[in-house]
């Protein structure tokens, strides 16, 4: 199984260049592509027997930016495209759609810094089978150092 391999030189020139606007409104936004494999073991594949399902694919990654004075908000979203998983077993012909997508808002000179994910990720067989996740995650890190974290509506359906 590979990781996925974010090119971060783009990531940090990125941010470098988003961070460089304090103090005057701006705007960035950048779009990437790279290759991702990964391997799932989806418990509902093979008539509910369950199957490991190697995914193979282009990962989209969207990166917006926007400084305003001393506050920054970074969106960040991924979605899988054209990425298509063979199962270990049966052969069956898998799809992976959906989108994960990250919201960062912070002041850099004060607290507090707050993150939320929300990741709807969608396994789809062509026969009619389904993995289907759905989480929301919000952590808040208070200037004290105090962090809390929550997960909310998270679900995982096999069909």
């Amino acid at each position: 199984m590979k990781t996925l391999r974010m090119p971060l030189s783009l990531v940090a020139a990125f941010l470098i260049v988003s961070m460089s606007a304090l103090g005057s409104a701006s705007t960035q936004t950048l779009s990437i592509e790279f290759p991702f494999a990964f391997s799932v073991p989806i418990p509902c594949a093979n008539q509910g027997n369950g199957e490991v399902v190697h995914f193979s694919g282009t990962l989209h990654e969207v990166i917006s930016s926007t400084v305003n004075g001393n506050n920054i908000h970074i969106n960040i979203l991924f979605n899988p495209q054209g990425a298509k998983g063979v199962g270990e077993t049966t052969g069956d012909v898998w799809q992976a759609t959906g989108e994960t997508r990250m919201d960062m808002t912070a002041s850099v000179s004060s607290f507090p810094f707050t993150i939320t994910f929300v990741n709807n990720f969608k396994l789809i067989n062509g026969g009619g089978g389904s993995l289907l996740v759905h989480q929301n995650l919000h952590v808040t890190v208070n200037a004290d150092g105090t962090t809390t974290a929550s997960q909310d509506n998270f679900t995982f359906t096999c069909k």
